[in-house]
């Protein structure tokens, strides 16, 4: 092994790779349905490599650190500021909420049982499970007026607390959310999430990435037209006869003997006339729909389709509902003729939706249908998030160093330099930016691969040198932390998340499901959203993750710095 360590000692970069590789290894071990996850695997194998007494220096962290929050802030720049509005202040009362308690809390705590100011940073990092609060509380460490050498001390104490309190956090609030949270509403989640769901059409179940269900709700099919009374009506005419009945049926396409027409809406349907339908396959095999003379036309029915991405970036349309958007007429057609909604993203979470559900500014609609259709949707919309693997690196790096020159203006505090740090202002920085691309989308493209890479190996490779500058002075400050830390988080979680669900629930009379997601947002704990939805068995508290997942990161990373200010 000896080779091995002076190799890895000399070129502290290949101790690095090793860590993340050895990381996201650890991090797919599941108990149950349970994984470990890759910021802790990364972690303990930091820990454990970092006992060779690796030196890797410190800007190496701090690349990867600002990589990373001006990813978050890209991702969630849109909701961010499009959702501090209507519904969306209901779920950001209860994220300040939560934040603040645990921030509360977390003090508290720390003066009763004496901490230091790394130790408090790194409770209140681990249990609200933000890896971020390490990078600005460590910034504010080291501008506190001491010598390095003891804010070095500070700095691997709190990842000491981290390291103690992230697995134990993720664990606790997985599980504290649907078992307890549900208790203290005095209600049955599934049923309540069951009454939501009854009007929802995009809510259906879920499947492995990669597996879609062999179900389709709609159909296209191709009909003779008989006589009776549909010869001599307009095309408009027919698809209206059946709209106001509450069904949706298109006319894409018509053969008129050997011609392919295009349908207009003025057009007259003719005996003898093939009609391309696309429709609810219900309103199809109904008693009461006039066409029963299917035939079987590849070529009429053999016209583009597509399946695209749009992204709303139309301020007009921003907190319209489904069901206003579908009103709403484009060059003599309605916008939403022939097309299809698949699913709603927001915030990286997709949404159940029903025709009640507003559409915000920075939302992705997966829309399919007839190509010329889909794409006037899109026109009127947005912007079409075609799939490219370039990314505006000129956006990305301006970005990065305006935003960390705007947060290394500081102001003092009762004797101490208070600002937002190079971590703070590359991460407003990412939010305003990510929200300027959603609303003129001519630049800053970020594809989702490499947004990916930004956001999971530049903070999961913050954590490895994390790990591997605390792993020398790590078990003798494990053994110094005692039994009591592991108590202390348990308290910060739950104290947290029970004054959020109360206040959600009881005060600001929120669905409980929507309650139950919008505090694992507020959390950012991404795992036990996942929890609440498997024991509510629905995709309700999804709705409310958006908002205060966007406004969490902000809150919690901003937190490393104020309890650096309190505790000082």
């Amino acid at each position: 092994m000896e080779p091995l360590i002076k190799a890895m000692q000399q070129h502290p970069e290949l101790a690095v790779f090793l860590t993340l590789a050895l990381g996201y290894l650890i991090g797919r071990i599941k108990f149950g349905s349970f994984a470990i996850g890759s910021v802790t695997g990364v972690l303990i194998a930091g820990v454990l490599i970092g006992q060779m007494k690796i030196d890797v220096s410190p800007n190496v962290k701090a690349v990867f650190f600002l990589m990373f929050l001006f990813a978050i802030g890209y991702k969630v720049g849109p909701q961010f500021f499009g959702g501090l509005r209507k519904t969306g202040l209901p779920q950001a009362v209860v994220t300040v909420v939560l934040c603040l308690t645990a921030l509360c809390t977390s003090f508290a705590a720390a003066r009763l049982m004496g901490y230091n100011i790394g130790t408090t940073a790194g409770l209140l990092a681990g249990s609200m499970t933000e890896s971020a609060t390490l990078g600005t509380a460590g910034d504010a460490i080291h501008r506190l007026s001491m010598p390095e050498a003891d804010q070095d001390q500070l700095v691997d104490k709190m990842t000491i607390a981290f390291a103690v309190t992230y697995l134990l956090g993720t664990i606790s609030t997985a599980w504290f959310l649907p078992a307890i949270g549900p208790l203290l509403m005095r209600v049955n989640l599934k049923e309540e999430c069951r009454k939501l769901e009854q009007e929802m059409s995009g809510g259906g179940p879920s499947h492995a990435p990669g597996v879609q269900s062999a179900y389709r709700a709609w159909d296209i099919r191709a009909y003779r037209v008989p006589g009776g009374d549909l010869p001599g009506q307009t095309i408009a005419e027919f698809e209206a006869r059946w709209h106001g009945a509450g069904r949706r049926v298109f006319v894409q396409r018509l053969r008129r003997g050997e011609q392919l027409l295009e349908p207009e809406p003025q057009m007259k349907i003719l005996a003898g006339d093939v009609l391309a339908l696309i429709a609810r396959r219900e309103f199809l095999l109904a008693p009461d729909f006039p066409l029963t003379g299917e035939v079987e036309d590849k070529e009429l029915l053999d016209f583009p389709g597509v399946i695209l991405d749009v992204v709303v970036t139309n301020k007009e349309y921003s907190g319209k509902t489904l069901a206003e958007l579908a009103t709403i007429s484009d060059q003599g057609r309605l916008m939403s003729h022939g097309v299809i909604l698949r699913k709603i993203v927001r915030a990286g979470t997709e949404l159940p939706f029903t025709a009640a559900t507003e559409v915000n500014r920075g939302d992705t609609l997966t829309l399919v249908g007839a190509q010329r259709d889909v794409e006037r949707a899109a026109r009127v919309l947005g912007y079409v998030n075609r799939a490219t693997s370039m990314t505006d690196m000129v956006f990305v790096g301006l970005g990065i160093f305006i935003g960390g020159l705007m947060g290394l203006q500081e102001l003092p505090v009762h004797g101490i330099p208070v600002g937002l740090g190079t971590s703070g202002g590359v991460l407003f920085a990412g939010l305003v930016l990510g929200w300027l691309r959603s609303v003129y989308p001519v630049f800053g493209h970020i594809p989702e691969s490499a947004l990916w890479l930004f956001d999971s190996v530049g903070l999961n490779a913050f954590i490895a040198v994390v790990g591997l500058s605390a792993g020398p002075a790590f078990f003798t400050g494990l053994k110094e932390a005692g039994f009591g830390l592991i108590l202390v988080c348990l308290a910060v979680v739950f104290i947290s998340h029970t004054v959020a669900i109360l206040v959600g629930r009881f005060l600001l009379k929120m669905h409980p499901g929507i309650v139950l997601g919008a505090c694992a947002g507020a959390g950012t704990a991404t795992p036990s959203l996942l929890a609440v939805q498997e024991a509510a068995d629905s995709k309700v508290p999804a709705l409310g993750y958006g908002l205060p997942y966007a406004l969490g990161n902000v809150l919690l990373i901003a937190w490393g710095t104020v309890i650096v200010v309190m505790m000082r």
